[in-house]
């Protein structure tokens, strides 16, 4: 009998998207009989179940006085050597460029090169779009790319950019985000919800890091055209530097006592069928992978037309796409959505049609095993490339 691969991964173990992934990607291969190693600085957010095949290695940080800051990607790169050699793994998977793929470089390195151990590297957005390109890390970013035995990028947006950027020739496939639709699915919950809302008034939700690039004045703005002309509450989810400014905004539209602030939520899929709709105005998106959760519970989404939202998103049909400063079509949008309970249905089903078909992860699941296997067995056929 053929054994299984043993696969390490390393993400960071936040609410971003890449960790998100990672991990979710992590507990599907472990379903499917594969040893998943997870190599991070602290558990990963979404690790909250362990089974037989799931195993967490603490990276050590060293603090020592000559150190300005602790060094991580050593520190990352010995833990997985040890971890490679003692758990005689075939696979590093790293999410996120910088500086995973430095760490996994390093240490399939200090292994040898006797083994067989490859490294792969997914790149997720702003390893791309803004670290990657800052000019302390673009000749390492680029590096790191040409020197992994696969790379993979969650849109064609994201490889389009990383060829137009890095200049990049190699081989680069596509495997999107995916979706657990079994766990992410419409809920009805009226007590729950008349926590955040009356049933008069539409729930706006808004789930991300609170970084510069999600837009947050648009969402405020937003939302105050919406409740100016429709009794409306807004859910924010998430934590990040500009959240405490925008709910500064918030008080001063006068909208303080009809926006709750839940901070991290562990679980998304226990809140996101609550809302009427999501808003999602980032300046762009290499995926999106939080409007495509939202889409699974059946909740229509208002996104960015500005990267790769539209390879899930069809404008009118299972979603809508706005230019990140078109305030005036996300109002109108929203306000179509939450007066118009037939079109909220129809737009719901159609989202949630398409995330089940297109994007569960059995199917985006499965091209992750074929792309091992290549790997593994050095095929000199690439898989599909964009």
């Amino acid at each position: 009998m053929t054994r299984v691969p043993a696969i390490g991964i390393t993400c960071y173990p936040s609410q971003g998207g890449s960790g998100i992934i990672a991990t979710e990607l992590g507990l599907g291969l472990a379903r499917c009989g594969y040893a998943v190693h997870f190599i991070c600085a602290s558990p990963p957010l979404r690790l909250r179940q362990y089974n037989e095949n799931i195993f967490y290695h603490q990276v050590d940080m060293v603090d020592y006085p000559v150190f300005q800051y602790p060094p991580y990607t050593l520190s990352l790169a010995t833990t997985m050597a040890e971890t490679v050699q003692r758990y005689k793994l075939d696979i590093l998977h790293v999410h996120y460029a910088i500086p995973h793929a430095a760490s996994g470089y390093l240490a399939r390195a200090m292994v040898g090169g006797s083994a067989r151990l490859k490294l792969i590297t997914t790149l997720h957005g702003t390893d791309i779009t803004l670290v990657g390109q800052a000019p302390a890390y673009f000749p390492m970013t680029r590096f790191l790319i040409d020197q992994s035995d696969a790379v993979t990028a969650v849109s064609r947006f994201l490889v389009r950019e990383t060829r137009k950027v890095f200049g990049v020739e190699r081989p680069l496939e596509v495997i999107p985000n995916f979706v657990d639709t079994r766990h992410f699915c419409p809920r009805e919950d009226p007590h729950e919800r008349s926590r955040y809302a009356r049933r008069d008034e539409a729930l706006i939700l808004h789930a991300s890091n609170f970084r510069p690039v999600k837009n947050l004045a648009a969402v405020g703005e937003t939302f105050a055209r919406i409740a100016a002309r429709h009794p409306a509450r807004l859910l924010l989810l998430g934590e990040g530097p500009e959240l405490a400014p925008l709910l500064t905004r918030l008080q001063e539209f006068g909208l303080g006592e009809r926006v709750t602030a839940l901070g991290l939520v562990e679980d998304l899929a226990t809140v996101l069928p609550l809302g009427d709709l999501l808003l999602l105005p980032s300046h762009h998106e290499s995926f999106g992978l939080v409007a495509l959760e939202a889409m699974a519970c059946g909740v229509p989404v208002i996104a960015t037309n500005r990267g790769g939202t539209e390879e899930f998103i069809t404008d009118g049909v299972n979603g809508f796409l706005r230019d990140p400063a078109d305030l005036d079509g996300m109002t109108a949008a929203a306000l179509q959505i939450v007066a118009d309970d037939d079109l909220r249905r129809h737009i719901a089903e159609e989202a949630r049609r398409d995330a089940v078909a297109e994007f569960g992860t059995h199917c985006v699941l499965q091209r992750y095993i074929e792309l091992y296997d290549r790997v593994l067995s050095d095929s000199a056929a690439p898989g599909p490339a964009e």
